[in-house]
């Protein structure tokens, strides 16, 4: 899904609706961010290898007992990300990004965990690698951080979209912390999507082939568009999914609905995941306004 005109279009569509929508109704727009938390919290970190499941997550955030031991770090970086993700959305809408921040929301996400690496770049003698991938050195980090954020605000042609793919590659090529750097990456988004207006996105751990297969194409041939097309798909779900509570409509599973009216579960799934109907999932399930009218 390249970024072309007609995505362009459909994206200002989606969002003047979203826009004309949302007026008078801000307490349900922060009680769907709210509900999406342990599903953000929970993907961000499946990527990096948790072994939390989605009810887990929901569990700890809720402070309920779980039915097996997990270790005590995994139950840390499950609260300490739902921090993250809440504080960027009470901020983001008047802060600029900065470098100060960015050590900050670090700060939040590892205290606790590893004090003596939270909050802070890497330091001399701290590489890291991802794959076959050596981050730069310690001693240029800052300096490149810095570039990466001067370049992402003045760069005044690009689509936001371009920019916010690109400054994430850029992000997590320089690998900054000695550990955090996807999390907080994945956070960095949402906070730059908040200051075009977009509502946030979610990162999904079943897509991580693609995922991490747009780090190779960036690293290899230096393009944006399979992360582009990641973080679009992104949104027009999350745009399904607002557009459609703030218009009241009844929500129901799409198996449902493919049962209801005696349509192709294969052809309707793909267009979920196509983002050609205005389908988008909660805790896995895909789902979809009972009234809407397929003509697939």
């Amino acid at each position: 899904m390249p970024i072309n005109q007609p995505i362009k279009m459909l994206i200002q569509s989606l969002k003047k609706e979203y826009d004309s929508l949302k007026k008078g109704k801000s307490s349900l727009l922060a009680m769907i961010d709210e509900t999406e938390i342990p599903e953000n919290v929970y993907n961000s970190n499946a990527i990096e290898n948790s072994t939390l499941t989605l009810k887990e997550t929901e569990k700890i955030l809720l402070e309920m007992e779980l039915s097996r031991n997990v270790s005590l770090r995994e139950v840390f970086e499950a609260k300490n990300l739902a921090r993250v993700i809440s504080y960027k959305r009470n901020k983001s809408e008047s802060n600029e990004l900065t470098k100060e921040l960015i050590l900050l929301l670090h700060q939040m996400l590892i205290g606790g965990i590893d004090d003596t690496i939270a909050g802070r770049f890497r330091e001399e003698g701290e590489f890291v690698r991802v794959g076959a991938h050596i981050a730069p050195a310690p001693e240029h980090v800052e300096r490149m951080i810095n570039d990466i954020l001067s370049e992402y605000y003045s760069d005044m042609n690009s689509y936001f979209f371009e920019k916010i793919a690109k400054f994430h590659l850029d992000f997590e090529t320089i690998h900054p912390f000695c550990d955090g750097n996807g999390r907080i990456g994945r956070v960095l988004i949402n906070f730059q999507l908040r200051e075009f207006g977009f509502p946030r996105i979610i990162v999904r751990d079943k897509g991580k082939k693609e995922y991490y297969q747009a780090f190779r194409e960036y690293g290899g041939k230096k393009k944006t568009k399979i992360m582009e097309k990641i973080f679009v798909l992104a949104l027009l779900e999350s745009f399904h999914k607002r557009i459609t509570y703030l218009k009241s409509e009844v929500i129901i599973p799409l198996s449902e609905y493919i049962k209801k009216h005696n349509l192709s579960a294969p052809t309707i799934t793909n267009a979920a995941r196509r983002q050609t109907i205005p389908a988008f999932r909660e805790k896995g399930v895909w789902k979809i306004g009972q009234n809407f009218k397929s003509d697939l």
